[in-house]
Parts: structure tokens; C-alpha cells; sequence
């Protein structure tokens, strides 16, 4: 009866998460700072029963990169990247998990342009709004620095047209991995600059939200 009342809140949780802007999830944690821990817990066992951590990817690929790289991680839930990579790595997140996280509203980072040579969203894309993340990314990243999105598969209606998104804010693909059932990797690099005006999108139109199911 507990695991099930806990899967319940996860799902509502996540659901809030998906349904409202991030600044709107960022009041939801400051008068529910506990909903952060209880969410963060369903997540790690939906992950667990996937063939492979996505987040164990992008350690593996920043353990081959420079220690003296500048790296972001935005959405950065319980900060393991910033825990375990040899870099120098800023998280951010609605909730400190530890003292290695900035608190704050990811459209709205307290850093100034052209800052990080990588940033990363893993599966960290949520809230109505998360266009103006990815703009944000493109604000505090490098010209020629890399962008690394990861989302569950399920999420994408249309790829081309995301990544076509992405080219409007300023980013060229360099590559994208679709192998694992589970979710897709892209990679991206900062164009030196805008080709076009991005556009305005229904960012529904893009990225559904991510729906767990009832076990």
C-alpha cells in the first residue's frame, strides 16, 4: 500500500513538473521542499529498470575531456554529474540536494553569456517553457561550445522539427544517437552566430510530456 501511495505522488509530482512553467515548479519546491526528495525517488526507480543510466554516458564522455573545462548542468536533479565528473561542473536545479548545487530557475541562470563549454540537459526538459532553457543554454555557453540534450524517446513527436528548434535558437547537430530504446542523445555546438530569428513554438507540439504509468 505505501509503494503504491508513493508511485501515486511520484506520478502527480511529475505530472506538475510537466503541466506548468518552471518558475511555477520552482514555488511548488520552496513551500514543498520534501516533494523534491519524494519525486526524485520515483525517478530513480523508473531509471533503474532501464539498460543504462543515461547520466553514466555523459560521465564517461567528460571523464575523456579536459579537468579544466567549464561544464553545466542544468536540471541537474540529485547532481551526480557534478558529484563524479572530473570537471568543473556547476548544477542547477528547483533544490539543492547538496551544497554543489545553485538554486534557481533554469531559465534564468545567474551567469553571465558566454560562460560554459558544455552544457547539459538529461532528461531535464520539463515545464512548459523549457524553449526558453534552451535559449538560456545558448545565452551562457561558448561559441563553438557543445550542447548535450538526452530525453526519453516517447517524449518526441516530430525529431526533425525539434532539432529544427534548436537550429532557429542558434545550434547545429553534430549528432544524434537513437540506439537505446529508452531515450535519444544529441549533440549540438553553438554556431557562431543566429542564422534566423527563432521562432516562437507550442513546445507541446515538440516534446510531449513524460507520462509514467501505473505498475
Amino acid at each position: 500500500m505505501k509503494k503504491k501511495l508513493s508511485e501515486g505522488k511520484f506520478r502527480w509530482i511529475n505530472e506538475q513538473l510537466y503541466t506548468t512553467t518552471g518558475s511555477k515548479a520552482l514555488e511548488m519546491f520552496q513551500k514543498n521542499p520534501q516533494l523534491f526528495d519524494e519525486y526524485h525517488d520515483g525517478f530513480r526507480s523508473a531509471v533503474e529498470s532501464w539498460p543504462i543510466n543515461p547520466v553514466d554516458i555523459i560521465l564517461l564522455y567528460l571523464k575523456q575531456k579536459s579537468k579544466e573545462i567549464i561544464v553545466a548542468d542544468l536540471g541537474c536533479g540529485e547532481g551526480k554529474i557534478g558529484l563524479e565528473a572530473p570537471n568543473k561542473v556547476l548544477s542547477f536545479d528547483l533544490v539543492a540536494k547538496h551544497d554543489k548545487v545553485i538554486v534557481c530557475d533554469i531559465a534564468k541562470l545567474p551567469i553571465p553569456d558566454s560562460f560554459f563549454d558544455i552544457v547539459i540537459f538529461c532528461l531535464s526538459l520539463m515545464g512548459t517553457n523549457y524553449i526558453e532553457y534552451l535559449k538560456e543554454a545558448h545565452r551562457v555557453l561558448k561559441t563553438n561550445g557543445e550542447l548535450k540534450v538526452t530525453e526519453v524517446v516517447s517524449r518526441f513527436s516530430d525529431i526533425n522539427a525539434f532539432i529544427e528548434v534548436l537550429a532557429e535558437i542558434g545550434f547545429k547537430l553534430l549528432k544524434k544517437d537513437d540506439t537505446n530504446k529508452m531515450f535519444i542523445m544529441f549533440d549540438f555546438v553553438k554556431k557562431p552566430r543566429k542564422t534566423k530569428k527563432a521562432q516562437s513554438h507550442n513546445a507541446t507540439d515538440l516534446l510531449k510530456p513524460c507520462v509514467y504509468k501505473k505498475r
